[in-house]
């Protein structure tokens, strides 16, 4: 499976999010969407990336921005994660892994060996028009946020 493409249209969603209730790319008609995808709530990757983002989630937000992250975890266990690191992220939980594979980051990982499946960590930046504007594969958290911002703002300058 190959991870979305430049240019491609946004497959839409409706997930269960933190706090209750869901979040949908169509509800974002119109800004700019920052979607990162990454492994699991509470790990030092992820939880470092998450942080970063809400560090920066106002820088964002002026440029026209909505933040969102997404897993296979739980509603329940993002919502464990936000409280324990004060994050300001939406956080989308696809139990099913519906859109985690219409993105093709669901894919076979290895570790020590083992093949297993799992988030491939990326990060897909989406136009106003629902089109993919910029795609971060196998991302690498320290310095991403800074660089995904500076792409966020290009586009609005």
């Amino acid at each position: 499976m190959t991870v979305i493409a430049t240019g491609a249209k946004a497959p839409d969603f409706n997930l269960p999010r933190d706090g209750g209730g869901t979040v949908s790319l169509a509800e974002q008609a119109g800004r700019q969407v920052v979607l990162f995808f990454y492994p699991k709530d509470d790990t030092t990757g992820c939880t470092a990336e998450s942080i970063a983002f809400t560090a920066n989630i106002k820088a964002f937000e002026a440029a026209n921005a909505v933040v969102i992250g997404m897993s296979p975890d739980s509603a329940k266990k993002h919502d464990k994660f936000v409280a324990k690191h004060d994050l300001a992220v939406i956080l989308a939980a696809d139990e099913e892994k519906t859109t985690l594979e219409a993105y093709g980051v669901w894919a076979e990982k290895s570790m020590y060996g083992k093949k297993y499946m799992g988030v491939e960590r990326t990060t897909v930046l989406i136009g106003p028009d629902g089109v993919v504007t910029r795609v971060w594969e196998k991302v690498k958290v320290p310095g991403h946020v800074e660089e995904v911002l500076a792409a966020v703002q290009a586009a609005t300058a």
